[in-house]
């Protein structure tokens, strides 16, 4: 028996929960979706699956199967249409990881262009500020804003994003409005570190082309992006952040753009993706899209 048949099963089984809708799905009587799951358990010695009356569940040895079983028959899908040009015909997974705000705002609203266009293309999608790990973690690609420490990936630059000093309405009628760099001095700053822990840049600003960085008080650090804006909107003080996703806030004024001879070095947006490994024509087409919806924003 055709043991990628048997992964293929198992793999619908679990996240169906159901050998009746993994059958449906796959086109297979339910008596032989039960044989698969059998014959695989007896080829591996582990039982995969616990059976009740409700549903049906992996089992730890199955939940590491399946996590393998997955990479494995995106590996084989990868092979099968290595010489394969066709876009319309592209199929298999695709993990990417891209920032909240990001996911939110630009891409997904725009996502079902590109699922309808390739109906046969699976997205697991990931959203995090965290530098990830693109070969442990299984990554496809990842969409990062700023500096990429990891020398180990390639980074395609999509953009640079211009930033703005932010703070709430109700800040500046506690603290006033900053002009200069001198009123700084009785204002405060929201810190953003990643990881917690790590010392603050402060506040960032363009003299020439040079990056200067002026030590500021606050009382809250944060290291999500979404923590972020939260905090100067409930009055904690300045942010240092690129106009996307502020639009709402700022057309009604619940937060105000100050200081703006003083913004910080624009953002640059990237595609990572790990050199080592080829990249599949589904993710580059993917990525292409990618590239194309921000490039077309931003």
């Amino acid at each position: 028996m055709n043991k990628l048949e048997l992964l293929r099963t198992f793999v619908r089984v679990t996240e169906l929960s159901s050998f009746t809708l993994a059958g449906e799905r796959l086109g297979l009587p339910r008596s032989t979706v039960s044989e698969h799951v059998q014959a695989l358990e007896e080829l591996l010695g582990a039982r995969l699956l616990q059976r009740t009356t409700r549903k049906v569940q992996a089992t730890q040895d199955g939940l590491v199967l399946y996590e393998r079983s997955k990479d494995l028959l995106a590996h084989m899908e990868e092979l099968e249409g290595l010489f394969r040009q066709d876009e319309a015909q592209l199929a298999g997974r695709i993990r990417v990881d891209m920032p909240n705000v990001m996911a939110r705002d630009l891409i997904l609203p725009r996502l079902p262009d590109f699922m309808h266009a390739h109906p046969l293309i699976e997205l697991e999608i990931s959203t995090t500020d965290r530098q990830v790990d693109l070969l442990a973690e299984g990554f496809d690609c990842v969409l990062r804003v700023g500096a990429q420490p990891d020398q180990s990936v390639v980074a395609r630059w999509l953009c640079s994003l211009p930033m703005l000093n932010c703070v709430s309405a109700t800040y500046l009628q506690r603290f006033g409005t900053p002009h200069t760099l001198a009123d700084l001095a009785n204002h405060h700053l929201v810190h953003y570190v990643r990881p917690l822990g790590s010392r603050s840049a402060g506040f960032e600003y363009l003299q020439g082309n040079k990056v200067q960085r002026l030590p500021m008080a606050g009382r809250v650090t944060v290291n999500s992006t979404d923590a972020y804006k939260s905090a100067c909107l409930g009055g904690f003080g300045i942010i240092q952040v690129p106009a996307l996703g502020l639009s709402a806030e700022l057309a009604s004024g619940e937060l105000v753009a100050v200081l703006p001879d003083y913004p910080a070095p624009p953002l640059d947006v990237s595609l990572l993706y790990a050199g080592q490994r080829h990249l599949p024509l589904r993710v580059r087409v993917f990525m292409d899209w990618l590239a194309g919806v921000l490039q077309a924003q931003l």
